[in-house]
């Protein structure tokens, strides 16, 4: 079955690298024009210059999911530059310092929940604000097993991506009448930068014990996110709404 988001617009937040980067990609290849939104502003630049030379359609922009008013300027300037929003693939998030909840800090605590919950939630509010003066769309938001399960030392980061699914759940019941769909991808253990940073950062150990837990036996790639988020948002999704898809090799049967 061939996917096609041709005449459609597409955001990607966190799009510099990574899982962003490679569904960015796979949504211009896939003929939408896509817009890649980064805290690193230049790095999206860069990247959406590189597609653009490939001959997609693609605008790279500043924005810090944390902060309600770049991320309304950031959905003004794509309607201004492609004329709407069809599709929207909240992906931006940071890892919590490891620490037993006893011993985290009020600072990590305020860092991570402001990215990675209330980065979704105003992406969402200023998405579903265009959306729904269009009247339709699609919103893909980025939790993680970390939605799904527990994890020592990662308290932080866990409920944040919990709290993930539950504004999922919510304005998918919302909209449902609306001709506007918001599911949600939990991604296993794939092979990013953010995986070389908590090896740096010294979870190596914690992340060799999850793959021996991963039936499949291997780490995910960044593509097998990004196919799976071109599926929700796509017309042959138009019957699931609310959902959490485990992309994960197995992980969560156990």
């Amino acid at each position: 079955m061939e996917i096609s988001f041709k005449d459609k617009v597409a955001l990607v937040t966190g799009a510099a690298s990574g899982i962003g980067l490679a569904t960015a990609k796979a949504f211009a290849r896939a003929g939408a024009a896509v817009a890649l939104a980064d805290i690193n502003a230049d790095a999206a630049r860069i990247e959406a210059t590189h597609l653009a030379d490939a001959g997609y359609r693609a605008v790279g922009i500043g924005c810090n999911v944390a902060h309600l008013d770049e991320v309304e300027a950031m959905v003004k300037e794509i309607v201004v530059r492609f004329g709407r929003l069809d599709v929207a693939f909240n992906n931006a998030g940071i890892q919590n310092k490891l620490a037993e909840t006893a011993d985290a800090t009020p600072e990590d605590f305020d860092r991570v929940m402001g990215v990675n919950l209330r980065g979704v939630w105003n992406c969402m509010k200023a998405e579903l604000t265009q959306m729904r003066a269009q009247g339709n769309g699609a919103i893909v938001n980025c939790s993680s097993l970390g939605g799904l399960v527990g994890g020592a030392q990662r308290g932080n980061y866990h409920a944040a991506k919990h709290g993930v699914l539950g504004l999922t759940k919510s304005a998918a019941l919302e909209y449902a009448q609306r001709n506007i769909r918001v599911n949600a991808v939990c991604p296993g253990l794939i092979w990013t930068p953010m995986a070389d940073q908590m090896v740096a950062g010294g979870q190596k150990e914690a992340l060799d014990g999850m793959l021996l837990a991963i039936p499949m036996g291997r780490h995910g790639k960044p593509e097998e996110i990004a196919n799976a988020v071109l599926w929700l948002s796509s017309d042959a999704a138009s019957y699931v709404t609310g959902q959490s898809i485990s992309v994960d090799g197995g992980f969560v049967m156990r």
